[in-house]
């Protein structure tokens, strides 16, 4: 079958070229097209619902809002968890669904129980919202908007109606929230000691107000030729012209809306705010769907907000707060140049080794065909090209012109071979025969690589994620060098190969095969020597490996940053801005911060349900100046506020951090159980037991916490002698309070709402509330004081519940200690604590997830080993032969080790992978090796011996030696930079591919010929 399809290769060598170079040029037009992002989609699918359910309590939105749903969305096919959260008048649940699950399936299922419910829930809540689909890295852009000129609501104005339509047509764009809104409202305030001399009642006040701004159709006329519709022309507009509304006639005079309240230009009460630079403005947070191309959003962004600037001039606008098209694009741009880079080292290598330009071209030719053609594969399976797939491909760089090496290689050999027979055989037979000759070690040798990678496959969350488009990549593209070699070489080398032009003598591998034959003599020797210093340093690496720490994912060098600030629950929203107004001054101080944006409490159909005592700070920073340096500094600044909890974090880093765990820290303890109190207390026992824990950092437990809300009760005696019940309570308070909705009115196609609300003294403390008055049903007007008590209460802040359960987290960071070490000891010391029946632990975050990682990789690579194992007794049928080549496998962990501890000693999910990536290339050289030695013991005639393993360690020594340095100098690009941006996970991975591949190879080509040589002969 091979044969076959090497000879017709060769004979059909102009269709095989047609093809290879149709190929590249389709490869390079699609690379051009493919969309850029930084990292894959390693979210899992989520839905969120937001119901907003206005002057309902936090533990009112938990019962009323929270529990409903959740019960109604348990049990949705292929969820995997629930969680809410329920906050003053905002309730969010969040499912998220089991890898593999169609985003608009889950969609779709969650609409269909969301219908079921939504009628059932209470009338003072809207209808609950299902928010947009959301990429992982879902914030594209984050837009200052401000003026010298206008003021916050015609800012507000202008970007709810000029700027964010626009945006929101943008392919890509998921959502446009704005924080720091300010919408225009005609407000009709009413002071309760007028309403009361007047002898008007609220409701009087509501009715004339839904009259004068009510919309409603006017019907049509028919005549005989036509239908004419009649339309009502709204005369409401302005405030004066509001104020002239009559309510009421007393004693035959008039009472207008202007005698007994204030009309005038309003908006609602903040839910929150924003700071841009040194003041104030609106912050536009763009986020996309996911699979949306990053950067390509990020320019139609740029070049709508470019569009709309003669219609917004008097607006300052700001697009480069945090703009995580940068990293991609810098990213992206370090990863390609150290593909090009190592691909030209390796043709550099190939140009030294062989010293014959046209065998050098042939093998070169092996790197654009393989690489494109896994590229291809890749795009039509949709998998977008980011860091990881660029990765992978960068790995496989140096093993895609492998197979062409021993192509080239051993064609040479025999063509140079065949010219010294009497009767030489045609050049195809010599070529298809040389090529054929090396094609079954290789083959097998690619089935262990492709072996060695599955694992990874497996691997679930953000780990698999993150390395499955990598090791997909990687996999492509040896699989294509394995169809190059197959098909392409062998046409080529036909085409190209002339024996009688070529070089006899190639100085440097005449000098390499010299020493190395010398070095074989003294080590055939003496094997039992280099057995011992074997066994000894293997067992100094094997204890080594145990002082080694760990991490999850590495510090992305990023130049964006965002910073928590968090405050004592019940904090407002005008204190956070002092604090963030301070923050922007003290932080735009640090030399090479550029912008500074926050944006305080939440905005509307927003993926932030927080209170207003959460803050978010972003800042970017030049990425010319000393990174460490001005990231030092501004931990500096942020620490410098007392009382406030304060971190300093990476976007990606963030995000990685949100979707292990639901929070942005390292490591998590989840605390279960149904009593809020006993939560809160056992909560603070396993923080003081965290703080015992050394390098822990940033230790704190969730703010769910009692603040003073205001409850009203009703007297129940007194209630029904006047016929008040508890709604016609919360109407007064609410309109009073947060101003309830009569109507709207219409300017140049702007929606304003015409609402009611209470003026500023109403509500100004408890006793404001107290008289405020309400319309009795058998007689005068009485104050909520005569009818109910009204005093303040602790009430929790926010509940959050998990698995139909509430919940708690203690949170915190790694500090000066490996992140693996300080989350271990942690969880050592929370388990040993005795909890109360019905309360329960969980760990989560980082390490956790790295641990989970491991064991499932470990326990994988154990099947793994097993299947390697398989597959080369099929191919060498030897069980002696199979064991001398297990025993090569340790050589490339010894040399990965030591690249860990060279790497700053610390095991991340780059390094493990990048173990399997060096006994995938070590395997190989390992097969090829001893393939070699039954190829001459069998096929030419050797007698088992000395002679043989010489022979075949002299013959494999360049190949070996070229595919180490290949793969080595491909790799070096990325050792050299050092963890730069794009190379934050390609690093640790890189060095243990190196190091590992020195020590393998040094091994596989010193200790494998003694071992085979002592334990290597078949007995018969």
């Amino acid at each position: 079958m091979l044969k076959k399809i090497i000879y017709s290769a060769v004979k059909g060598r102009m269709v095989v070229m047609i093809i290879s170079l149709t190929l590249i040029l389709f490869g390079f037009n699609t690379i051009k097209q493919a969309p850029l992002d930084v990292f894959p989609e390693f979210a899992p699918i989520k839905v969120e619902i937001q119901t907003e359910a206005p002057g309902l309590s936090t533990e009112e939105t938990e019962h009323l809002i929270s529990m409903p749903l959740e019960q109604a969305l348990n049990g949705t096919p292929q969820l995997k968890t629930l969680r809410s959260k329920s906050v003053l008048g905002l309730s969010s649940v969040v499912l998220l669904f089991e890898e593999g699950t169609d985003l608009f399936q889950a969609r779709q299922y969650v609409q269909e129980r969301l219908g079921l419910v939504a009628g059932r829930l209470p009338v003072v809540a809207k209808p609950p919202v299902m928010m947009p689909p959301l990429s992982s890295l879902s914030r594209v852009l984050k837009v200052g908007v401000s003026s010298k000129t206008l003021s916050q609501m015609d800012i507000s104005t202008l970007t709810m109606w000029t700027i964010r339509p626009r945006l929101m047509s943008i392919p890509g764009v998921a959502n446009v929230a704005v924080w720091g809104q300010r919408d225009k409202q005609l407000q009709i305030v009413i002071d309760p000691d007028r309403l009361r001399a007047s002898g008007i009642t609220l409701q009087q006040v509501m009715l004339a107000s839904s009259d004068a701004a009510s919309i409603e159709s006017g019907g049509f006329v028919d005549s005989p030729n036509q239908r004419i519709a009649v339309r009502y022309k709204n005369l409401t507009t302005k405030p004066e012209e509001l104020a002239n509304t009559v309510v009421d006639f007393k004693n035959g005079a008039p009472i207008r809306l202007g005698d007994i309240a204030d009309i005038e230009i309003g908006e609602p009460p903040a839910i929150g705010d924003a700071v841009i630079n040194h003041g104030d403005g609106l912050l536009l947070i763009v986020e996309k769907h996911p699979n949306a191309n990053t950067i390509q959003v990020t320019k139609n962004v740029e070049a709508a907000l470019a569009e709309l600037k003669p219609a917004i001039k008097e607006l300052e606008i700001d697009s480069t707060i945090f703009r995580p098209a940068t990293f991609i694009e810098r990213a992206i741009d370090n990863l390609q140049n150290a593909l090009v880079l190592g691909a030209l080292l390796v043709a550099l290598i190939l140009m030294v080794f062989l010293r014959n330009k046209r065998a050098a071209l042939i093998s070169i030719c092996a790197i654009p065909l393989s690489l494109l053609s896994a590229v291809l594969v890749l795009t039509a399976l949709n998998v977008g090209m980011n860091t990881m797939v660029i990765a992978g491909l960068v790995i496989a760089l140096g093993e895609v012109v492998d197979d062409a090496i021993i192509d080239v290689e051993n064609i040479i050999r025999r063509l140079k071979l065949n010219q010294l027979l009497d009767v030489p055989k045609s050049k195809l037979n010599v070529i298809v025969n040389a090529s054929l000759e090396v094609r079954s070690a290789v083959v097998y040798a690619t089935m262990i690589v492709m072996v060695v990678f599955l694992p990874v496959f497996f691997l679930d969350g953000i780990a698999g994620a993150f390395f499955q488009p990598l090791a997909m990549a990687y996999l492509l593209a040896i699989l294509a060098s394995l169809i190059v070699a197959l098909v392409v070489t062998p046409a080529i080398s036909f085409m190209l190969l002339d024996v009688e032009h070529e070089e006899d003598d190639i100085a440097i591998v005449n000098w390499l095969q010299s020493k190395y034959s010398r070095l074989l003599d003294t080590i055939l020797a003496r094997p039992k020597k280099i057995f011992v210093a074997a066994a000894i340093a293997f067992t100094a690496t094997g204890v080594g490996s145990f002082y080694l720490g760990s991490e999850f994912l590495p510090e992305f060098k990023e130049t964006d940053f965002l910073m928590h600030f968090l405050e004592r629950p019940g904090a407002s929203i005008q204190q956070m801005k002092k604090i963030s107004m301070l923050a922007s001054h003290d932080l735009l101080a640090i030399p090479g911060v550029r912008n500074f944006g926050a944006h305080i409490g939440r905005a509307e159909v927003a993926d932030e349900v927080v209170g207003p005592n959460f803050t978010e700070l972003w800042v970017s920073i030049d990425p010319d100046i000393n990174y460490e340096e001005t990231v030092s500094a501004i931990q500096k600044t942020m620490h410098g506020y007392s009382g406030i909890f304060t971190d300093v974090q990476t976007y990606l880093k963030e995000r990685s951090k949100e979707v292990l765990s639901g929070t942005s820290s390292s490591i998590v303890v989840r605390l279960f159980g149904p009593d809020l109190a006993v939560l809160r207390e056992r909560a603070e026992l396993i923080k003081q037991t965290m703080q015992t824990v050394d390098g822990i950092a940033d230790l704190k437990v969730e703010p769910q916490v009692l603040i003073p809300q205001i409850e009203i009760r009703l007297k129940q005696d007194a209630a029904k002698h006047y016929g008040i019940n508890t709604n016609d309570i919360r109407k007064v308070t609410s309109m009073v309070l947060k101003g309830t909705k009569v109507g709207e009115v219409y300017e140049a196609q702007q929606k304003v709402d015409v609402v009611v609300i209470g003026a500023p003294e109403s509500k100004s403390d408890l006793r404001a509330i107290q008289e405020l008055p309400i319309d009795s049903a058998f007689g005068p007007q009485l104050r909520i004081k005569d009818v109910a008590d009204v005093y303040f209460i602790g009430m929790p802040n926010e509940i959050k519940r998990e698995a139909v359960s509430r919940r708690i987290d203690i949170v915190a960071n790694a500090k000066n200690r490996d992140l693996g070490s300080v989350a271990s000891e942690v969880e050592s010391k929370v388990s040993a604590m005795t909890l109360p029946a019905g309360y329960y632990p969980q760990f989560l975050g980082e390490y956790s997830a790295q641990k989970a990682a491991t064991q499932k990789l470990l326990g994988l690579t154990l099947l793994m080993i097993f299947a390697i194992i398989l597959i080369v007794y099929i191919d060498f049928k030897s069980h002696q032969h199979t064991l001398i080549f297990l025993a090569s496998l340790p050589f490339a962990l010894m040399g990965g080790v030591i690249g860990v501890f060279l790497s700053g000693g610390i095991i991340s999910l780059g390094s493990m992978v990048g173990f399997i990536a060096v006994l995938g290339i070590a395997s190989r050289n390992g097969i090829l090796l001893i393939s070699h030695y039954r190829h001459l013991i069998a096929s030419e005639g050797y007698q088992f011996g000395l002679d043989v393993v010489k022979r075949g360690s002299q013959e494999r020594l360049v190949p070996i030696l070229m595919t180490a340095l290949a793969t080595s100098l491909a790799l070096l690009p990325i050792i050299f930079k050092g963890p730069i941006s794009g190379y934050e996970i390609e690093y640790p991975l890189a060095v243990v591919v190196v190091t590992g591949l020195l020590t393998s190879t040094l091994l596989n080509l010193i200790l494998l010929p003694s071992i085979f040589l002592k334990f290597g002969k078949i007995k018969t």
